[in-house]
């Protein structure tokens, strides 16, 4: 049975700060097409963390990517604040990516060359905006980043390279955190440490989170998780336990 998450045509950006509304993704064409996403609509309130969850093939990466605007849509609409991402042309799309949203990825993605400290603040820099020293000093001494500001990614553990690219990704007070696997690269206590600070900066800052995990622990760390089989949305659990999301897993074959 699939779950409905209809979007009132009234959800705008004082309420959701992030909107798909009927979205369609396909790859290919004729015989060869795949549909990755089957008409999903979702809203994504403003300060609260979400988790997206489901078995391999479920199109929850791909949802992901839509929303961040990093993919597509086949048909559909997709909204940050009261823009619709979807009707932008590659480089009004490409400015709303640096100066809107912020991303986390599996993979670390810091510049090798680049000290701890140059690297949170690249993406300020590429967009020539000067960041707030109290806000860096804040998020710095939040995720325990004070003493490796001046090492390069080598000299640093998988976790610590994580947190710098969390802190990389805060840095210019994004409306919305994408965070795909955040810590499917890194042991379970340093795992324990990236999602504790996404907690916190949706408690403390107000900061919106979006996450793609397959970890039950991780998703347990949301507000909600939406779940996703088969390119559409078939359950959503809020305040999930560990317990419930392994349930919902199961039931789903994941």
């Amino acid at each position: 049975m699939t779950y409905s998450t209809a979007v009132p045509p009234a959800a705008l950006a004082h309420d959701h700060v992030a909107v798909a509304r009927d979205v369609v993704k396909s790859y290919g064409s004729g015989d060869n097409a795949v549909t990755a996403l089957r008409g999903v609509s979702a809203t994504f309130p403003r300060g609260r963390f979400t988790a997206i969850m489901g078995p391999s093939g479920s199109g929850k990466s791909t949802f992901l990517h839509c929303m961040a605007g990093l993919d597509a849509v086949s048909s559909g609409s997709i909204l940050i604040g009261d823009v619709d991402i979807t009707k932008l042309s590659r480089t009004a799309l490409t400015k709303l990516r640096r100066d809107r949203l912020g991303f986390v990825f599996q993979s670390f993605n810091l510049l090798p060359m680049l000290t701890a400290e140059e690297n949170i603040r690249l993406t300020g820099r590429l967009g020539n905006r000067r960041a707030d020293r109290r806000w860096f000093d804040t998020i710095v001494d939040a995720l325990g980043l004070r003493d490796r500001l001046g090492h390069r990614p080598s000299e640093m553990s998988g976790g610590q390279q994580q947190r710098v690219a969390v802190a990389r990704a805060l840095l210019t007070r994004p409306e919305v955190l994408f965070a795909d696997e955040p810590t499917g690269n890194l042991d379970s206590r340093s795992g324990a440490e990236v999602l504790g600070f996404l907690r916190t900066a949706v408690d403390a800052y107000r900061q919106t989170v979006i996450m793609v995990t397959h970890d039950p622990a991780a998703a347990a760390h949301a507000d909600r998780v939406l779940f996703l089989a088969d390119g559409m949305i078939v359950q959503e659990l809020h305040s999930p336990t560990i317990d419930q999301v392994h349930a919902a897993m199961r039931r789903m074959g994941g």
